[in-house]
């Protein structure tokens, strides 16, 4: 089988946020970045384990600039047999969407992993769109995946239980928590990483219909009030009147 997986950089999960630039871009001063994690422990590693009990090929799929190239090596020495980067800067979700759609077609892959979401904008966008440009099935939020021949059962959970889908391939899916268990490269495997292909490819010429005009800080989280546990008229007058949940 050819599998293609799609990874994004995001900024590490205990990262300081601030913007700059008029609250118009992300600072991306002293911040360590990593591969999105849905994209790595969920649908990279499942892949690798499709790979390992059906043969085929496992690509991981980059848009990004040659800033990203360590977060691809990365996927590589987990266990991916080549990697394609986009030189691009992703802007838009469609801009993403549109690069690996074009890249998609050209390699005629079984099965697109995507993370359920990224875990800086948390949009859940790409992958639906991704698939819409390629007018193939798509899965959101899988749990669990198998494949008998060119049919995968594919488990999701909905509202109050769990919903099993049949599809054939080629298709598009989104891989949540539960997809693969997190997979921590060894030294041979970095070492492999190293002389494994890395093609870098130019961008089709896609607009961005939508721009980041700002962004917003949350508010600060209030102090914690400890209430003695004798005065519960005072708790209840403060979840009341100031947390306003009563």
């Amino acid at each position: 089988m050819k599998l293609l997986v799609c990874v994004s950089k995001t900024p590490e999960t205990t990262a300081k946020i601030a913007f700059t630039n008029n609250d118009s871009e992300f600072d991306t001063s002293g911040v360590q970045f990593i591969m999105n994690p849905y994209d790595e422990w969920y649908a990279l590693v499942r892949a690798l384990e499709l790979k390992e009990q059906l043969g085929g090929s496992v690509t991981i799929l980059n848009v990004g600039p040659a800033s990203n190239d360590a977060v691809i090596r990365k996927g590589l020495a987990i266990g991916a047999d080549d990697a394609i980067r986009v030189n691009a800067e992703p802007k838009s979700s469609l801009y993403v969407a549109k690069q690996i759609a074009a890249v998609a077609k050209e390699g005629g892959y079984d099965v697109i992993f995507l993370g359920k979401e990224s875990i800086d904008y948390n949009g859940s966008e790409v992958s639906a769109m991704t698939a819409e440009l390629l007018d193939m099935p798509f899965i959101s939020y899988a749990t669990k995946m198998d494949i008998d021949g060119s049919t995968a059962t594919i488990e999701r959970e909905i509202e109050g239980g769990t919903e099993v889908l049949e599809v054939d391939t080629p298709f598009v899916l989104s891989a949540a928590k539960g997809m693969a268990e997190q997979r921590i490269p060894n030294m041979r495997g970095i070492m492999m990483a190293k002389r494994k292909p890395l093609k870098v490819v130019e961008a089709v010429e896609a607009n961005d219909l939508t721009t980041v005009a700002t962004y917003t800080m949350p508010p600060s989280k209030t102090e914690v009030k400890m209430i003695d546990p004798e005065n519960m008229d005072e708790l209840v007058r403060l979840l009341h009147e100031e947390s306003k949940v009563i």
